[in-house]
């Protein structure tokens, strides 16, 4: 069994599913709203993980690649999901993480480190110029981290017309072409690119970022969507964000609860917490018309809200 079979076999796409949502704000605006689960694939590498990583891999094992390095923060979904895969594969794999090295490990990082991924700290700085410019890593700093020079480099999130291409696969798991309007969470736009490839023109993909000041990125989203930027399709809803990446207030607490108790759906504060509330609140604002059919993308990367104080969730 090659490598990728082996990451494969352990994933349920079976278990995937389109649910509707009934939660009120889309009753009360006329619309009808599902939920893509993708986050039901697997507890580690759910969501988009897989469909970013999958030909990123796929080039590590055609190019007998030694090891993977990839990029990311303490609490990073990408991280774990990219450990997991490479200790399934066989592959070894090194995490750039971005910060110095905490006396503790978040949840994330001892799950990293448990599937034997080697994480090497690098402050702030060295971390943007290391993902933001190719070959900023010296042969220093490689030789003293004992990176191999023919490792496979996988941008943060899976980025890159390789994650992409995977992205634009997670349409064929529903019956896309009867929604009028796509929804997801963005953090690299990986995914948000690779939906708007693969959607049909007459439909509207809207992009949720989870970060402060996407809207500076419109240029870099056009060189993403490639060809589609001719034919926008697409819509940046930039003003969920809750404060910045990783950042909630109780308003985002109180909706992720409310959704559940309502809808059974386990939703985190980073992305997908941030992504329903806002096609919520568009809703209520009457962005979609009447009539409109609604398709969510559940992510997954529920492993974020480990980080949260028991009891703040009720789920």
């Amino acid at each position: 069994m090659d490598s990728l079979s082996k990451i494969q076999q352990n994933l349920d796409f079976k278990s995937v599913t389109t649910e509707p949502v009934s939660f009120a704000a889309f009753k009360n605006a006329g619309i009808h709203a599902d939920v893509l689960r993708l986050d039901k694939i697997h507890s580690i590498i759910s969501g988009n993980k897989w469909f970013k990583l999958k030909y990123h891999l796929l080039e590590a094992i055609r190019r007998k690649s030694p090891t993977v390095l990839t990029f990311g923060g303490a609490w990073s979904n990408h991280i774990v999901a990219s450990a997991w895969a490479c200790k399934v594969a066989g592959i070894p794999s090194i995490g750039i993480i971005r910060g110095e090295q905490p006396l503790t490990y978040s949840d994330t990082l001892n799950a990293a480190s448990d599937l034997d991924m080697q994480l090497v700290f690098v402050s702030r700085e060295a971390y943007q110029a290391y993902t933001s410019q190719p070959g900023a890593m010296s042969d220093k700093f490689i030789d003293a981290q004992a990176i191999p020079r023919n490792a496979c480099i996988i941008p943060a999130g899976g980025a890159g017309g390789p994650g992409i291409k995977g992205a634009s696969e997670i349409l064929e798991l529903t019956d896309a072409p009867g929604y009028t309007h796509i929804a997801c969470s963005i953090g690299t736009s990986t995914m948000f690119a690779g939906l708007v490839q693969a959607a049909a023109i007459e439909q509207t993909i809207i992009g949720i970022p989870a970060l402060k000041g996407f809207h500076q990125n419109a240029e870099q989203i056009n060189a993403m969507i490639g060809r589609r930027s001719k034919h926008p399709n697409w819509h940046i809803a930039d003003n969920y964000h809750f404060g910045g990446y990783a950042r909630k207030t109780p308003e985002l607490i109180h909706f992720m609860n409310e959704l559940y108790c309502q809808t059974g759906i386990e939703t985190d504060f980073v992305y997908t917490g941030k992504l329903f509330f806002a096609c919520s609140n568009l809703a209520t604002q009457h962005f979609f018309p009447p009539g409109s059919r609604l398709l969510i993308i559940h992510s997954g990367g529920l492993q974020g809200n480990t980080s949260l104080s028991k009891n703040i969730l009720q789920f």
